[in-house]
């Protein structure tokens, strides 16, 4: 694979055999030297798609993957390009939000451990867990084709929450008739809950404001408490994902198409089963949203318990709501001219640079948050988009640390007790679902996130405007 470096951070192979478009990988030189060779063939593959345009891209936290690469950006003409559920996940909308408060941390240090006792009873969390939302079939129908919309009209959260999601917390392309009835019944016990694996609830603090102009404008200050939900779609958008492939997997006969790895089952995006997905992708988006919105009002309940103070009066606003699992159909640059495409983000998060009709109106001057969550114990930050990165990575950043240990490696190595430990010997409060759960996500088993970050910076593509540090982790 011959990678070249071809500016800094940006490393570039050339189209050969059956690529259609070259391979691009964000990353420091520190952190493309470790990028497995299964991850960056995988990217090579998603570069024989029909229809890639520009380059199949690969962000600092890339790792190996389900047909795609983890990190994985890739846009598609619309007439002669393809949609592939591997190049959204099984996760679909897998997102991150951040809430901010006006307590620092004095204020909650004599009532943390209180705090996360609350959040960790109040919000579901576990492997097949269940939630506190009950729904029967008709109403999921409406939860998955409304999104955070449906929440809020439902009691959870405030109409102005909307203003802060990533389209408004409702992709209006959603038809929960192309949703499994299979689909439906695992999604309805699960509404409201964290799931598993790495998702997680920290109450952070902002350690570090990079750019106090545009900090100011989000309402960031350094030493203030801000809360950081991390989770997806759970069962239901993992069953539309393993729905749509078995689809596509018969399309790509019907089209004859034919991919490097059957993981990257792929139909027009035209087709009859490229529409079919993409409404039933929105409804598993939708669902994401919904999810979060729900254990956001948690989150604000929890507060106000423990603090005897309403969310209102403790200025628990969201900052935003992001994806980082998502097809989304956008207007970008190609060969001189403005072209509308279909972004495929697999592990990756949106960053539009300022200007672009995307941002919400509060963020048109300064573009909308990226936030990108580390691993357990460690920082997370907030970054927002430039312009070099809506012409070199379609306006995609990172989405997290990204692993280098599989789950079952880094349980081999540690306990989730030890790991337990070590951490509150840091000072940090930890509950977890599971002490498996717990093991899985170590730190270790994760790139340095500080470094992904810089690789960010030093391409380009993305600037930071804040780092947080955790003081209190509920895992799921």
């Amino acid at each position: 694979m011959g990678f070249k470096k071809v500016g800094e951070g940006i490393f570039e192979t050339p189209k050969a055999g059956n690529m259609k478009v070259p391979g691009r990988i964000f990353a420091s030189d520190e952190l493309f030297k470790d990028i497995e060779q299964g991850a960056k063939q995988q990217l090579l593959n998603v570069a024989e798609l029909p229809g890639i345009q520009k380059a199949s891209l690969g962000m600092p936290d890339m790792h190996w993957g389900y047909g795609f690469p983890i990190g994985g950006v890739a846009a598609f003409d619309l007439e002669t390009g393809v949609v592939s559920p591997g190049g959204i996940g099984f996760d679909i909308n897998c997102g991150i939000r951040l809430v901010k408060t006006n307590l620092e941390e004095k204020d909650i240090a004599p009532k943390l451990k209180e705090l996360i006792d609350v959040l960790f009873g109040s919000i579901p969390a576990g492997v097949g867990g269940k939630g506190k939302i009950r729904i029967g079939e008709s109403e999921m129908k409406e939860l998955l084709n409304n999104g955070a919309k449906w929440a809020v009209e439902n009691g959870y959260g405030w109409e102005k929450d909307l203003n802060f999601i990533e389209e408004n917390g409702r992709m209006e392309t959603a038809d929960a008739e192309k949703v499994s009835k299979k689909a439906i019944q695992r999604g309805m016990p699960q509404t409201g809950t964290l799931g598993s694996g790495n998702h997680f609830v920290e109450v952070q603090k902002v350690e570090n404001v990079f750019d106090s102009e545009i900090g100011k404008k989000f309402g960031l200050s350094e030493g203030q408490i801000v809360v950081m939900l991390h989770s997806g779609s759970r069962g239901c958008g993992h069953q539309i994902a393993s729905d749509y492939i078995e689809v596509m997997l018969r399309a790509m006969k019907k089209y004859n198409i034919s991919v490097p790895d059957r993981q990257l089952a792929c139909a027009p995006i035209s087709s009859p089963e490229g529409q079919d997905y993409l409404a039933a992708m929105s409804a598993g988006v939708n669902y994401a949203f919904a999810n979060r919105q729900a254990m956001m009002h948690w989150v604000r309940e929890g507060f106000a318990k423990v603090f005897g103070s309403d969310a209102e009066s403790l200025g628990m606003d969201l900052l935003y709501d992001i994806a980082h699992n998502v097809a989304k159909f956008e207007k970008h640059e190609i060969d001189g001219k403005e072209k509308e495409v279909l972004i495929h983000r697999k592990g990756a998060t949106r960053a539009m640079a300022a200007g672009r009709a995307e941002n919400p109106p509060q963020y048109s001057e300064t573009g909308h948050p990226a936030i990108i969550p580390g691993s357990m114990g460690t920082a997370s930050y907030v970054l927002v988009g430039t312009e070099k990165g809506l012409k070199e990575s379609f306006a995609s950043v990172c989405h997290g640390a990204g692993r280098v240990m599989s789950r079952h490696e880094a349980m081999r190595r540690k306990k989730g007790e030890q790991v337990k430990k070590e951490l509150e010997e840091q000072g940090k409060v930890v509950r977890g679902a599971s002490l498996s759960g717990l093991a899985e996500e170590m730190p270790e088993a994760y790139k340095d996130i500080d470094e992904v970050i810089h690789s960010v910076e030093i391409s380009g593509i993305g600037k930071k405007i804040a780092k947080m540090t955790p003081l209190g982790v509920m895992k799921g």
